[in-house]
């Protein structure tokens, strides 16, 4: 696999990364935890080199998990998490005092099984602790060879330049795919202006975009779709006309609606990294698919065009978890 740099930090990563999220948080019942290391390893094996967690996604087991099965592999591949949630549980409001994050550092390298963090990640914004304060204290660690890059998770534009003037930003990381297109309008001239990495989560739509989602699809009582307004049942018959549009292009390229999906990411800018995840080998192999698909400025053209004529129905998030992002 190619592999692309995060803006002027010097952080090299395979172009596509792997989310590990959804082995074990957030999208239904945990994967068996052999075939979770063993998917990873795939990953790593098939030339993935960029593997994100969090403590939060679990609280702690996906980060034990991605240590486990990243071990044999650790000096060929770029381990992101994050810190900013009380007690990791992200439904208990946040927490980025710096002696937290200091904490969180310590707790996660002994999960992660390794000695530095290649990116930490400030998960969400904390209005009640100065980002100079956040970015000074991941300046420290950074100081003490316990962090290799500093990143923010869903920052606005204001956040980034102040924690960027202290401790500079090497990737932000935020939703983005052909369903979310908010970042264009502020945060992503932003990153090109003071050479930020992006690294898009959810490029898939949260599954949406392979096309194997439509408005009979049931989720597991504890899947986090569940909540999601652009998810309802009427939302997900509204919105079929861009995955509809998706396999049009799909067809034309020989490729999967996926593909495509992720083929836009990776062609809109060279700093642009998507962090898929899944917990099928196949799915992997079709999401590493993508990023052999070139699309010209012309294709480019042709699928903006046709995205400008439609309108995708429902909020990305209930009221709740929006007021946490872009802050």
């Amino acid at each position: 696999m190619q592999t692309r740099t995060l803006g002027k930090s010097g952080l090299e990563v395979s172009a596509l990364g792997f989310g590990c999220m959804g082995l074990s948080f957030g999208y239904g019942p945990a994967m068996d935890k052999q075939g979770a290391i063993a998917l990873i390893r795939q990953a790593a094996e098939a030339g993935v080199t960029f593997f994100d967690t969090a403590e939060a996604y679990g609280p702690f087991t996906n980060e034990e998990l991605v240590g486990e099965a990243l071990a044999p592999f650790r000096d060929q591949v770029v381990i992101a998490t994050k810190f900013g949630f009380k007690n990791g549980n992200s439904s208990a409001g946040m927490d980025s005092r710096p002696e937290r994050i200091r904490e969180v550092a310590d707790a996660a390298l002994k999960r992660l099984r390794t000695d530095r963090i290649d990116l930490f990640y400030q998960h969400r914004v904390d209005a009640t602790v100065p980002m100079e304060d956040v970015a000074g204290a991941v300046k420290g660690l950074i100081a003490d060879g316990k962090v290799k890059h500093f990143g923010l998770s869903e920052a606005g534009v204001q956040s980034i330049r102040r924690a960027h003037a202290v401790q500079p930003v090497a990737a932000l990381q935020s939703e983005y795919s052909l369903w979310w297109r908010e970042p264009e309008a502020e945060v992503l001239p932003a990153c090109a202006e003071l050479g930020i990495g992006f690294v898009p989560f959810s490029p898939l739509g949260k599954g949406f975009l392979t096309g194997k989602i439509d408005e009979h699809t049931t989720f597991a009582k504890d899947d986090f779709r569940n909540i999601v307004p652009r998810f309802s049942q009427e939302a997900r018959k509204s919105n079929q006309t861009l995955v509809d549009l998706l396999g049009r292009i799909a067809n034309a390229k020989h490729g999967t609606p996926a593909q495509i999906a992720l083929a836009w990411l990776l062609a809109k800018k060279p700093w642009i990294v998507p962090i898929p995840g899944t917990t099928k080998l196949h799915r992997l192999k079709e999401n590493i698919g993508g990023a052999a698909i070139t699309l010209s400025t012309d294709d480019l053209h042709q699928i903006e065009a046709a995205l400008d004529e439609i309108r995708v129905q429902g909020d990305r998030y209930p009221a709740h978890l929006a007021a946490r992002a872009g802050r």
